[in-house]
């Protein structure tokens, strides 16, 4: 059983191979939090008739998932723009010509509350299975006061309706839409006067974000609209360095950004700007294994000292899965991660990008009873090597077993 009496905020560098275990152990779970645990050998005996028990021999329990970059709650699939790209046409272009975050958006727009709630609401289900018990979710495919409020009012009823923890993040500035094709200004005026107040009264986003990188966003236009969404009370996460060396990693340290998320493109020079901060690094490598781009340089970035978040970016365009189980693989055999840094990646540190790691990310007292007990498996390498087979036999959130 994967443990941690009294986890730091996040774990960087040669940390990040930390990882506390118990042999033999016992959990003791009250309600939605943990309240004990220890080996078999000090199992009190108050605990021996519990009204419910749980025989996890040979198992292997960990903190569940938690997947701090996603855009999950979307009106459709774009199986069409998929095959754009089998036959080489890159995300910009097929951007440029209306598609990608355009046709979300236009599919959004007809696409009632209900719909979108129902859809979503299967999508959530889907990820808790896979071992998620924390998510966020993005807006960003609405591009106008109206769609963007449709989309975080969604997300809100999400939290009601299901055990997991969701957090939402504001992303009005996910692209430009259609009607301000020729008035960019303007696009980002509606954002900074309209929509960020709208959604503060409104109490129904704990982030803002911007995809600050080449053909959407720019560093000075990023901190316009983050400056402001400050000042309401949204503490920012970015899109950077996806498509481009953007200068949305410095940008996003200068505003204080919880995390700066892709990094696809990512120089020494932002490695040193980010050891400098407390800005969680998030990688999507979900996005580089669809889009056929490069993959972040995670292993340069630890061994620098820094620590490495992991996300599913599910959404439907670019990275069309939420399949942790799939990230932690992508993990080892992409980004050369060891099977100690990635579960350090899409648990602690992953809360910590989510502002959420008192709550979650570590087996500890007191934190959420939210964790993953595997099949019969050899250790937590088994779930990295066994890509496309899943190691998961229960999933708990909040003491509630979901599968």
């Amino acid at each position: 059983m994967n443990v941690s009496e009294n986890p730091p905020e996040y774990r960087a560098g040669k940390e990040m191979s930390y990882l506390p275990s118990l042999e033999d152990a016992w959990i003791y779970c009250d309600g939605e939090k943990i309240r004990d645990y220890g080996t078999m050998n000090d199992l009190p005996e108050a605990y021996r008739n519990a009204d419910e028990s749980y025989n996890a021999e040979s198992r292997l329990l960990m903190p569940s998932y938690c997947d701090p970059h996603t855009h999950l709650v979307y009106p459709g699939s774009r199986e069409l723009e998929f095959i754009d790209k089998i036959k080489g046409l890159s995300y910009v272009e097929i951007a440029r010509r209306g598609g990608g975050i355009l046709n979300s958006a236009a599919l959004l727009a007809k696409t009632s509350e209900n719909e979108l709630f129902t859809m979503s609401s299967e999508r959530i289900r889907e990820i808790m299975r896979m071992g998620t018990g924390a998510v966020e979710i993005k807006s960003g495919y609405g591009l106008s006061l109206e769609g963007e409020l449709k989309m975080l009012r969604v997300i809100r009823r999400l939290k009601d309706a299901f055990p997991l923890t969701i957090k939402s993040t504001f992303l009005g500035a996910h692209a430009i839409p259609a009607d301000y094709k020729n008035d960019k200004e303007g696009y980002i005026k509606l954002i900074i006067n309209e929509m960020i107040p709208a959604v503060a009264e409104e109490k129904i986003a704990d982030f803002i974000d911007v995809f600050c990188d080449v053909g959407f966003f720019t560093p000075a236009e990023t901190s316009r609209i983050l400056e402001q969404g400050i000042k309401y009370g949204l503490r920012p996460k970015i899109h950077a360095n996806e498509l481009a060396h953007s200068g949305g990693v410095k940008a996003g340290v200068d505003n204080n950004a919880l995390s700066v998320d892709h990094l696809e493109f990512t120089a020494e020079e932002e490695i040193k700007t980010l050891l400098a901060s407390r800005t969680m690094p998030t990688l999507l490598p979900g996005t580089s294994f669809f889009l056929g781009i490069g993959y972040a340089p995670a292993r340069k970035m630890i061994d620098s000292g820094l620590p490495i978040a992991l996300a599913s970016d599910y959404n439907p365009g670019s990275s069309p899965s939420g399949n942790m189980n799939f990230i932690f693989s992508l993990s080892a055999i992409k980004l050369r991660m060891f099977p100690e840094e990635s579960l350090n990646a899409i648990t602690l540190n992953a809360a910590y990008a989510m502002n959420i790691e008192k709550e979650m990310g570590s087996i500890t007292k007191g934190k959420q009873a939210s964790f993953i007990i595997t099949n019969k498996i050899q250790g937590i390498e088994s779930i990295p090597y066994s890509f496309g087979s899943s190691c998961i036999k229960d999933v708990y959130c909040k003491g509630k077993r979901v599968i």
